[in-house]
């Protein structure tokens, strides 16, 4: 299970399974068969979900036929769908079921080639404080695609409306 503390009105019924299976290799692989089943198209990076709590979650993609481009390195757009999984589970640990998400805007610089497997680390710049959303608000999700040396081949900045619900 993750260490994180879990927002205060109660967590979505996503990160509520996370937290029900274990930390170990099975449940996250578990877990994220199942994100997949829910949203079909992140299966073209094959992610796995490494870590997700409240303000960061890590989501690895191995690097294989299905991601290539025509240099052979891992194609931009399917490193974007790997930002927008992380991104998107960040969001369901963070908000409480009182708030929903949608992602609005995607900034994304592509820094060296991405020739390994890659993860995406994606993180918020400060605690959210979800009481203080009573209307609609952007909150920027940063997201670091690292390669398996570490160095940040991909960074992504998305955007996301929160609303009460």
């Amino acid at each position: 299970m993750t260490t994180d503390n879990a927002p205060a009105a109660g967590v979505t019924a996503t990160y509520a399974l996370r937290r029900r299976l274990p930390d170990n290799v099975l449940g996250h692989a578990l877990f994220s068969l199942g994100m997949v089943a829910r949203v079909p198209y992140f299966g073209t990076v094959l992610p796995l979900v490494e870590r997700m709590g409240p303000g960061f979650c890590r989501v690895s993609a191995p690097k294989w036929f299905g991601v290539y481009n025509h240099i052979g390195t891992f194609h931009a757009i399917a490193a974007c769908n790997l930002a927008e999984a992380a991104m998107g589970m960040l969001m369901e640990a963070t908000l409480p079921t009182s708030h929903r998400w949608l992602p609005k805007a995607m900034s994304t610089q592509y820094l060296a080639k991405a020739t390994t497997r890659l993860t995406a680390e994606a993180s918020l710049a400060e605690p959210l404080d979800t009481a203080a959303i009573t209307t609609g608000t952007d909150v920027v999700v940063s997201i670091r695609i690292l390669d398996t040396d570490g160095t940040e081949v991909v960074h992504a900045d998305i955007t996301t409306w929160v609303t009460p619900r």
